[in-house]
């Protein structure tokens, strides 16, 4: 018991080296579970006896306990992953020595494999799915003669441009869809190549091989049977168009092939037909003929009857012996017979047409013999029949002329012959002129034969010039005898045609004598159209028509026509006896302007104020009430208080409402210009602010801008005051000059309003940039209903331009007009500023 009591007193004393004691069996312990755990075994038995014996033997506190465990489990833990690297380690060298084994062997298997390639003489070109450069493998130099490996895709280089194209084609096709081709072709330098593509594991794969020795020789067999066998079909599909029968026969006399004629010829589908049913085309008679010439080897040549389409045909048959077999051919013969005699037929007739001509007809052959004449022929020339029915030469023809003075007089004959007997060696057609010693001219034709030599036409044209000569002098005795006339003349013919007329008639009506003179002559028509611009529809044209045209009834016609410049022309039609008419115009211009003029004074004053004052009633009360009460229902219409609409419904409200309030702007413009010109018309002025007038009118064209695409420029001092004036008729005029400004200006452009006060005026302007106002149009712009698109989208009533005139004058003022075609145009009006105004308005 003591010895016990002391131990625990010194452990209790020294707990440190107390538990140093006890850890040490357990670090042997757990050394020991770290070897079992490395060598496979279970090591949770030891672990829990050490710990057990630890904790008995050491008697320390729980966390003393708890910080010792945890730090023999990290000893347990590191000694345990240290065996697993070096377990771990070791595998690592073994595959590390495995694969530079392996390595190496691949090397000299890939070290063999490009021996081969070169040894062969191959080249593989390998195209990845996604990649555009492809690797080249093996040496292209003795193909291509290039070091460069790129080069061998130029196939251009190194190949003639068919084949070239071919292979181009070929790898595109390959890779592209991946078709497969193996073709051989001849280098640039002589040496041939056989070219492969392949697809392989989603690789294009282009493989060349250098040709040479057996090989080249197959190659070269390879390309002439390749180029046979084209030969072949070429033929082949030309037999087959051909529309004559054809046939081969084989060895045993049976036909081994037919073309679609052949088949067509027999009713049957096609050839393969014709070769599986043995059909034959000529019967039994003629095939025996055919028969034994294909046995005996020997060609045949012959006509031979045939059924075709339930037709009886003759055909030219030829059949010759081949290697294995024979082939022959039908020519349908039947048409060609049929064709030959309606030739002679038609020859007989054409010779017995010529006969009833009155041109002589002379038809040498090849020989230059005649084989053919006409009795005109032989009347022209008085030549013995005898002689002619004999086939004389056109030699001897042309010298017994020659002795009988009826050709020309040449001074080289012989040459004057050799230039005629030319024809004979022409293609076309030759014409001469003979002027004969008895006096007559002959129109002579030369034309190439088509069965060979020449056709003479002989056209005696000597009455015909005879009476053109006369002719040409009567048309100049009536030419001068016209051209002194102070009248104006035309004659019609009977055709209607312009065939006649003096220099009077074309001043008169303002006419291009060329064109009067014009081949074909003008008709009625195209002259009443060209003096249209003169006269517009006057009833004497419509009469002057009639009596050109008419077939019966031709009665002389006199009239009176009035021309647009002023002029005033009597006209009268005569009859000629050949149905032609002849027209006369007199200018009376002069005493009719006077009477005329006299008459037009007096009515004019007459009507003039009554006019005026009837306008003004009728549109005041005939038009303006009734459309004030359209705009007054349309509106009622369109309120939700009477009612819905339809959409439509309010559509057509909305197109009557646009409708009647521009005819209701027409009619209060009439309304003005009425009462101004009639003397009805007062200002209301007071005082009108320039600013704001000019804003008040720009609004009113604002909708006409946006729709237009056009900027408005106004330009005015801030400060530039009021003036008095009638602010409503200011504003109504500003507001036309815009609005016609707006219509003329091209979409883009600028239209400048501006105004400035100078010396007691004030000036308003409006510019556009559109195409100007032509001056001969620019007198007229002012007046009542005038209006003149010039190109322009303008469409309007003529009357905006005349109201700004009369506001303007009556307030004293004036307008003025500054335009040229193709810079714009510039309207300016100067109204009178102060007293001055007041006392113009008064």
């Amino acid at each position: 018991m003591p010895g016990t009591i002391r131990t625990h007193e010194s452990a209790r004393a020294h707990p440190r080296r107390a538990g140093l004691r006890a850890v040490v069996p357990v670090a042997w312990g757990l050394a020991a579970v770290g070897s079992a755990h490395a060598a496979g075994a279970t090591g949770a038995p030891a672990l829990g006896s050490a710990i057990q014996a630890f904790a008995v033997s050491a008697n320390l506190p729980s966390h003393e306990i708890a910080a010792i465990m945890a730090a023999l489990c990290a000893i347990a833990f590191a000694a345990i992953v240290t065996t697993q690297l070096l377990r771990i380690r070791g595998r690592l060298a073994e595959a590390s020595a495995r694969a530079g084994e392996e390595l190496v062997a691949a090397n000299a298997k890939a070290e063999r494999l490009n021996m081969l390639l070169r040894a062969e003489r191959r080249i593989l070109v390998v195209w990845e799915p996604a990649a555009d450069e492809p690797d080249i493998i093996g040496e292209p130099a003795p193909i291509t003669r290039r070091e460069a490996g790129h080069d061998l895709l130029a196939f251009g280089t190194w190949l003639d441009p068919a084949n070239a194209r071919m292979l181009e084609n070929a790898v595109e096709e390959l890779r592209s869809r991946g078709q497969r081709f193996a073709i051989a072709v001849k280098t640039r330098y002589g040496r041939l190549a056989e070219v492969e593509g392949i697809v392989e594991g989603g690789r294009a794969i282009l493989r060349l091989r250098d040709v040479s020795g057996i090989e080249r020789e197959r190659a070269d067999l390879s390309i002439r049977l390749q180029r046979e066998t084209d030969e072949a079909d070429a033929l082949r599909m030309l037999v087959e168009a051909l529309p004559t029968p054809m046939w081969a026969r084989g060895e045993t006399g049976k036909v081994v092939f037919a073309n679609a004629a052949y088949a067509g010829a027999v009713e049957v589908k096609d050839g393969g037909e014709v070769v599986r049913r043995g059909v034959e085309l000529f019967d039994r008679a003629a095939r025996a003929e055919l028969l034994s010439a294909h046995e005996g080897a020997m060609p045949f040549q012959g006509r031979l009857p045939a059924i075709v389409a339930g037709t009886r045909r003759m055909f030219n048959v030829m059949s010759y012996p081949a290697r294995r077999g024979s082939a022959g051919i039908a020519i349908d013969a039947s048409e060609a017979d049929a064709l030959r005699t309606e030739m002679g037929r038609m020859a007989q007739a054409q010779r017995r047409i010529l006969d009833q001509l009155s041109t002589g007809v002379a038809i040498f052959g090849a020989d230059q013999r005649l084989s053919f004449y006409n009795l005109a022929y032989r009347s022209l020339w008085d030549l013995d029949a005898g002689f002619l029915d004999q086939n004389p030469t056109d030699s001897a023809v042309l010298d017994q002329l020659r002795s009988s003075r009826k050709l020309p007089e040449e001074q080289d004959f012989r040459q004057w012959k050799a230039r005629l007997h030319e024809a004979y060696r022409a293609l076309d057609t030759r014409e001469y002129d003979w002027h004969l010693p008895d006096g007559r001219t002959l129109r002579v034709v030369t034309t190439p034969n088509p069965e060979g030599g020449v056709i003479y036409l002989f056209h005696d044209n000597t009455r015909r010039l005879d009476l053109e000569r006369r002719y040409d002098a009567l048309i100049k005795v009536q030419g001068e005898t016209l051209e002194n006339l102070s009248e104006a003349v035309a004659v019609f013919a009977s055709d209607g045609r312009l065939r006649l007329f003096n220099p009077a008639f074309a001043r008169m009506w303002k006419l291009d004598p060329a064109a009067l003179a014009s081949r074909p002559h003008p008709h009625i028509e195209a002259v009443i159209g060209w003096c249209h611009a003169l006269v517009g529809d006057a009833p004497f044209w419509r009469a002057l028509r009639t009596a050109v045209t008419a077939i019966d009834g031709r009665e002389p016609v006199t009239g009176r026509i009035e021309r647009r410049d002023g002029g005033v022309i009597d006209c009268a039609t005569v009859p000629l006896p050949d149905g032609a008419t002849l027209v006369t115009f007199q200018d009376v211009t002069d005493s009719a302007n006077v009477e005329r003029a006299l008459r037009e004074r007096n009515e004019a004053l007459e009507q003039a104020d009554r006019i005026k004052i009837d306008f003004v009633h009728h549109v005041s009360y005939e038009l303006r009430s009734p459309l004030t009460n359209i705009i007054g229902f349309s509106h009622f219409l369109n309120d939700p208080s009477t009612g819905p609409l339809t959409d439509r419904q309010r559509e057509y409200l909305g197109y009557i409402r646009s409708s009647t309030d521009a005819l209701l702007a027409i009619i209060n413009n009439i309304l003005d210009l009425a009462s101004i010109d009639a003397g009805a018309m007062t200002l209301s002025l007071g005082p009108v602010d320039i600013l704001g007038t000019m804003r008040a009118a720009a609004e009113g064209v604002q909708d006409r801008l946006v729709q237009s695409g056009i900027s408005l420029d106004i330009r005015a001092a801030p400060a530039i005051g009021s003036f008095i004036a009638d602010q409503l008729r200011v504003r109504q005029s500003l507001f036309n000059l815009l609005a016609n400004a707006v219509s003329f200006s091209p979409r883009g452009e600028t239209v400048t309003l501006a105004a400035e006060c100078r010396n007691d005026t004030v000036i308003f302007s409006v510019t556009d940039r559109g195409p100007g106002i032509p001056a001969e149009v620019q007198d007229k712009v002012f007046d009542w209903f005038e209006t003149h698109s010039l190109g322009s989208r303008h469409r309007g009533t003529g009357l905006g331009l005349s109201l700004v005139r009369s506001f303007v004058e009556l307030h004293g003022g004036t307008v003025t007009l500054d335009s040229a075609v193709g810079r714009g145009t510039t309207v300016t009006c100067i109204f009178p500023a102060g007293e001055a105004a007041e006392r113009s308005a008064a």
